[in-house]
């Protein structure tokens, strides 16, 4: 359910109103009333206060904040869990207190001095008294936030012990529950103040996480084995046909974030994004954008930094500072640095390993190909199946050592090999075998 004046542009503001029915709807037409705020309403209404977290979750990413009718579903809602955006209240000041008190006292049947009350804490109710000039001797007073069905038992055995002469609640189902069971009950609405209120302050946070959202965010991504094989000893074509590769598979993920992408030398590339679109790609900080994607793609290894910033040139700053970080670190996090040069998420520490694990090494993998195919003019090219058989191992245990060369720096993927034939291409890949030393080039 939504309210939209007939004929407005809708904002792009959205505020998720989550509260009992008669709340929901007093919110909703204030919100569009002669001083309406610049946003959009939407209703999430139900019978129960405990339903509060349910409707929170239905709501999800559909809004941008979410106000609840009273204090009471915003408590549930925390509780739960599940306030992954802004929040914020309808308070139930003293006003309110004081508004329940004068409907009591307009009623012979009541006596405002004798009377039970739920949720609101002792300084605002013994403050709401003073201010009228009451004493709070005979008010009982429970002040921690609990069920519907708690909150009806306190209130009705005061009432029937003669303790009091009415009870106040500010929950919507307890109020329904004590009418039921024939205890008179006064219902503690928030004041028209406190809705106009709170809904500029909905809104304020709304736009302050949109602005927080949209902020500019600068990713740098760095190709190692472009930048440590030397030019001279590979192929122009090849290093220009990888970068080709490359650049469309980073334009093709940068459009999913709504990115740019530009080259900024042999080996790196610049990406333009917003905060809230590389948070949606990234888990929130926690997995570096594009290393996947161009791994399974290309078989090559990439380092990214991520930086944000006051300005374009701070957020590069930050993205450089988290790029020399991720290069001189393993670890997967801290990749992110924010406006104040701070790791996004702190990096996990690393438990230590009883026994190292042997891992196969490079330059032997590459001697034993390199001997394997022998001396040639052209450089050395291979493939996971000829590469098994030379090293007598399976295709998929050798596509696994080609991809470790590549990340060591000892071999070159080159671009898949197109054939008319059905079926995955052929990778290829170069050897470096450079890497070896004057001997192995002689």
């Amino acid at each position: 359910m939504t309210a939209a004046r007939t004929g407005s542009v809708t904002p792009d503001l959205t505020i998720g109103v989550v509260g009992p029915h008669d709340l929901v709807e007093r919110v909703m037409l204030m919100g569009h009333g002669p001083t309406p705020v610049p946003s959009r309403l939407v209703a999430a209404a139900y019978r129960d206060e405990q339903e509060a977290a349910d409707k929170v979750v239905r709501l999800g990413t559909g809004v941008d904040v979410c106000l609840f009718a009273s204090p009471v579903p915003y408590d549930f809602a925390r509780k739960a869990g599940v306030l992954t955006m802004p929040a914020t209240f309808v308070p139930l000041n003293g006003a309110a207190l004081q508004g329940a008190l004068l409907r009591a006292a307009l009623d012979d049947r009541f006596d405002p001095a004798r009377v039970s009350i739920d949720v609101l804490g002792r300084a605002e109710v013994e403050e709401a008294y003073a201010e009228i000039s009451l004493g709070t001797d005979q008010v009982h007073l429970r002040e921690e936030a609990a069920g519907p069905g708690t909150l009806a038992a306190f209130h009705e055995r005061l009432w029937r012990r003669g303790a009091t002469t009415v009870a106040m609640t500010c929950v919507h189902a307890t109020a329904e529950r004590l009418e039921m069971a024939g205890v008179p009950t006064i219902r503690v609405r928030p004041t028209g103040a406190a809705i106009r209120g709170s809904l500029q302050t909905a809104a304020l946070l709304g736009a302050h996480h949109r602005l927080e959202e949209s902020q500019l965010v600068v990713v740098l991504v760095d190709v190692p084995t472009l930048r440590e094989t030397p030019r001279r000893v590979t192929p122009r074509y090849w290093r220009d046909e990888l970068k080709l590769a490359l650049h469309r598979v980073l334009l093709q993920e940068a459009h999913r974030m709504n990115a740019s992408v530009w080259p900024l030398d042999d080996h790196s590339y610049l990406v333009i994004a917003t905060r809230g679109s590389v948070t949606a790609t990234t888990e929130g900080f926690r997995t570096p954008p594009f290393v996947e994607r161009v791994r399974e793609e290309l078989g090559l290894a990439i380092e990214v930094g991520i930086g944000m910033g006051r300005t374009a040139h701070e957020a590069e700053s930050h993205a450089r500072a988290a790029l020399a970080r991720s290069q001189s670190s393993q670890r997967a996090q801290g990749f992110a640095l924010d406006r104040d040069g701070r790791a996004l998420v702190p990096a996990p520490r690393t438990p230590p390993r009883t026994q190292p694990q042997a891992k196969p090494k490079g330059l032997e993998i590459l001697a034993r190909l390199a001997d394997k195919l022998g001396d040639q003019e052209q450089p050395l090219i291979v493939d996971a199946e000829n590469a098994g058989k030379m090293l007598g191992v399976t295709p998929r245990t050798a596509r696994r050592l080609l991809r470790t060369l590549v990340e060591e720096g000892l071999a070159w993927p080159l671009p898949p090999n197109r054939t008319p034939q059905p079926g995955r291409p052929r990778q290829l890949y170069r050897l470096i075998v450079e890497k070896l030393g004057p001997k192995a080039t002689t």
